[in-house]
């Protein structure tokens, strides 16, 4: 079993209703963190609810490029990453290696304002991951991992567990995951969704974490990951029995991992 799991919800702070679940799954004991979407309707919110005891200190930001407004004005007019509207339309490849010079100053702009923003709604982000996985696009994650070691924050690994990566994936996954280890230093070693755990049992050492998308269910919790009416509290439950939950902010200095700095 692993040491210590990171039950992490994403998309805190999408709307009003996303923002009610999660707080419900923290107070139930069934997450351990969160992370939060700046530029979305339920933000302000979401900002509110992190200053609360039980979630203090367990909110990262869920940096978005794929939904809503751009908070900067430059990335704007990228048509790489917005349409003829201003809004967020992302057109690049999941496997892309490079960007042009201008597309990472405005990767790089709107990061600096998404995390900002936190910063000016009282919330500093506990640690760093993406809405869609955009930062496992390799030149954004290369982007986001050195954000994240300059603000001396964890970042989320692309996703490394489950029953669907085949081999290209995996070599991919294991390249991407070694230059944000060396990047950014000290993170997870594992990370996976419930429908993998569901499928598979956990790694016997390590970190873990787990990706949530929390949904009400009658008395319970589901997942956007599960089939419908499938419980996450007992999927959780019947494979992390007994593994300490901690969040990402509590978990830097647990993880047993190299410092931040020692890896750059």
């Amino acid at each position: 079993m692993p040491h210590q799991v990171i039950i992490n919800a994403d998309d805190f702070g999408l709307s009003f209703s996303d923002n009610a679940v999660i707080q419900s799954a923290f107070k139930a004991g069934v997450i351990s963190s969160a992370t939060a979407m700046a530029n979305t309707p339920g933000f302000e919110q979401a900002c509110e609810m992190a200053r609360q005891p039980m979630i203090k200190g367990r909110v990262g930001l869920h940096f978005n490029i794929t939904y809503g407004s751009p908070l900067s004005q430059p990335i704007a007019s990228r048509r790489t990453f917005c349409n003829a509207d201003g809004e967020f339309d992302l057109n690049l490849s999941r496997y892309a290696l490079r960007l042009d010079a201008k597309d990472q100053a405005a990767v790089q702009e709107e990061l600096e304002a998404q995390w900002q923003r936190c910063l000016d709604h009282g919330v500093r982000p506990s640690h760093l991951d993406s809405h869609q996985h955009v930062h496992n696009i390799w030149p954004i994650g290369e982007l986001v991992a050195r954000f994240a070691a300059r603000h001396n924050v964890p970042i989320r690994l692309a996703r490394n567990l489950g029953p669907n990566l085949n081999l290209p994936k995996r070599v991919f996954k294991t390249l991407l995951n070694r230059r944000l280890r060396h990047l950014s230093g000290a993170t997870a070693d594992y990370v996976c969704t419930p429908a993998d755990l569901q499928h598979a049992a956990p790694p016997d050492h390590g970190s873990l974490e787990v990706i949530v998308h929390p949904l009400h269910l009658e008395g319970d919790f589901g997942d956007a990951s599960l089939e419908a009416g499938r419980s996450l509290t007992e999927v959780l439950r019947k494979r992390l029995d007994g593994v300490p939950k901690v969040p990402y902010g509590g978990a830097k200095q647990r993880l047993g991992l190299a410092e931040f700095g020692e890896a750059r």
